[in-house]
């Protein structure tokens, strides 16, 4: 079997679109908002949830996989999706990840909790 090393973008920062919760859908692209955080961490802590939980068997070549989802207001994961992906065996294996996921500390504008979109890459090479 040939194996996969796991490579993430590092120096990939949040793309994200927050909007507050009551505001009719204002986007806010600038500002005091404070990002979401991953059991007291940034997206390092999520990477290592990631890598701790990716079953890498289920990647069979070589190739780029992005995933999109929200976290609300409350901290969930939501509306995931993949945006680019290798195969449908390793697609499912992200999703089953993301929705072993434990809930975010959202991010926040004017101290109110905002749903924020995350873009998350990966990269999966032979070694």
């Amino acid at each position: 079997m040939k194996y996969f090393c796991f490579l993430i973008f590092a120096c990939f920062s949040i793309v994200a679109s927050a909007q507050m919760g009551n505001d009719g859908g204002e986007v806010y692209l600038k500002g005091d908002r404070i990002e979401a955080q991953f059991q007291g961490g940034g997206i390092e802590k999520f990477q290592e949830f990631v890598k701790g939980n990716f079953n890498y068997s289920k990647v069979k070549k070589t190739g780029k996989m992005v995933a999109a989802f929200t976290i609300d207001v409350d901290g969930s994961v939501k509306n995931i999706k993949l945006v680019e992906y290798i195969d449908a065996e390793s697609a499912a294996e992200m999703i089953r990840v993301l929705n072993l996921c434990p809930k975010w500390e959202p991010a926040k504008r004017g101290g109110k909790p905002i749903s924020i979109e995350i873009k998350y890459p990966m990269v999966f090479k032979r070694t």
